[in-house]
């Protein structure tokens, strides 16, 4: 296809194989090759050089666009070229924030941004080449993290008490975790075995809560909705997640204290990777950190700070 629309560009045999720094025969050899596939001429040989013939000219817009689909596709996966391809839980988290903010801070990289389930899936993606990066806590209870997998701790995220008009916590400024024992919290989207599951359940145990995963998982204006109209519910939710409801709703977000629990996001990425934008996420990441495990907060005794999560060490959390 390269050969054929070079002599079509220069008109000449001759001058497409100084282009393409090959033989006069070799272009040739090429040339009968595809016309022998087609079953067609392509070119007129005349005095001055080659001329399409009439399925020549039929043929060069179709081949010209087969040599940019090639090029497109080498570009999706040439390192450099190809977009970084970043996984988050959710479109409205945290972790999307920490993208936005990013890629407001380098507009020229290209992103491309996906949402797997469960940190078991972004480890397996991580590793297949599949995704180049994944915002995840860690280490949750479970299997360690591969030795070629590394991670970093990048934002500790307070979570709020959101509540509708008519929670009797809906007025208070803020309100300690001691004060939230026995009332109803309400979290449809929890998922068995996910690191978020293993988050909250040490925030249970290790505070006496009472958070509820019961009916299906509608999506977040449902659940808003409900919080909005059952004076007996209230939800949890991080501070840095954005969430439009409508005015009518009344919703508080209502800070906890004393302590506060805070969700440990970490960025994981292959040690190997070499794409260049992950070395800039990085950096941009380690300036823009929150300092971990500060005074007055929560986490789980699994969420370590270093580089690469440990194993599994389970414990009913810090002050």
């Amino acid at each position: 296809m390269r050969t054929f629309s070079v002599i079509a560009e220069t008109g000449q045999f001759q001058k497409a194989a100084v282009d393409l720094s090959v033989s006069q025969q070799a272009v040739s050899k090429r040339v009968a090759a595809l016309e022998r596939d087609l079953g067609v001429r392509l070119f007129t040989r005349t005095p001055h050089g080659a001329e399409l013939t009439i399925d020549g000219q039929a043929f060069l817009p179709h081949a010209r666009e087969l040599l940019r689909a090639a090029e497109r596709a080498a570009a999706s996966v040439r390192i450099g070229h190809r977009p970084l391809r970043v996984d988050v839980i959710s479109s409205r988290g945290a972790a999307s924030g920490l993208l936005r903010g990013f890629h407001r801070a380098h507009p020229g990289i290209d992103l491309d941004v996906l949402m797997l389930l469960d940190i078991g899936a972004a480890v397996t993606a991580i590793r297949s080449g599949a995704i180049d990066a994944s915002f995840r806590a860690v280490a949750a209870p479970g299997p360690p993290l591969p030795e070629d997998v590394a991670s970093v701790r990048v934002l500790d995220e307070p979570l709020q008490l959101l509540t509708g008009p008519g929670h009797a916590l809906a007025g208070a400024g803020s309100v300690t975790v001691a004060e939230l024992a026995g009332h109803r919290i309400w979290m449809p989207g929890i998922v068995p075995g996910s690191e978020w599951a293993a988050y909250y359940d040490d925030l249970v145990a290790g505070f006496g809560l009472t958070i509820e995963a019961t009916g299906p998982n509608f999506g977040s204006d449902a659940l808003l909705d409900t919080i909005a109209d059952t004076p007996a519910l209230a939800t949890f939710m991080g501070e840095h997640t954005r969430l439009i409801w409508p005015a009518g709703h009344g919703l508080r977000r209502v800070p906890v204290t004393d302590p506060t629990p805070v969700y440990p996001h970490s960025l994981l990425w292959h040690r190997d990777n070499p794409h260049p934008a992950l070395a800039t996420l990085r950096t941009y990441l380690a300036s823009t950190a929150t300092p971990h495990d500060a005074p007055g907060t929560w986490t789980p005794n699994w969420a370590v700070p270093p580089e690469r999560a440990a194993p599994d060490h389970r414990g009913s959390g810090r002050g």
